[in-house]
């Protein structure tokens, strides 16, 4: 299981910071993340960046149990 991290509005849309979910790549994992949060999540989630282990990744990209997934969405201000 990968560590999801969860920042700003995807935190406040899935009701916590961190969740373990199983998968083996990034989509797998943010897949699962969306069943489990739901549509609200899953609305944040089309417009954040995701990162694993501090780089950017895609969904392609392959994850272990030791992994941390982040889901950072974009930031405004000035």
């Amino acid at each position: 299981m990968a560590r999801l991290r969860l920042f700003g509005p995807a935190r406040v849309a899935a009701g916590a910071s961190r969740s373990d979910l199983a998968g083996e790549d990034v989509g797998s994992v943010l897949d699962a993340a969306c069943a489990t949060f739901g549509d609200e999540f899953a609305k944040v989630l089309g417009a954040s960046a995701i990162w694993v282990n501090g780089e950017p990744a895609a969904r392609e990209h392959p994850v272990g149990r030791d992994d941390e997934i982040a889901v950072l969405p974009p930031v405004s201000g000035g």
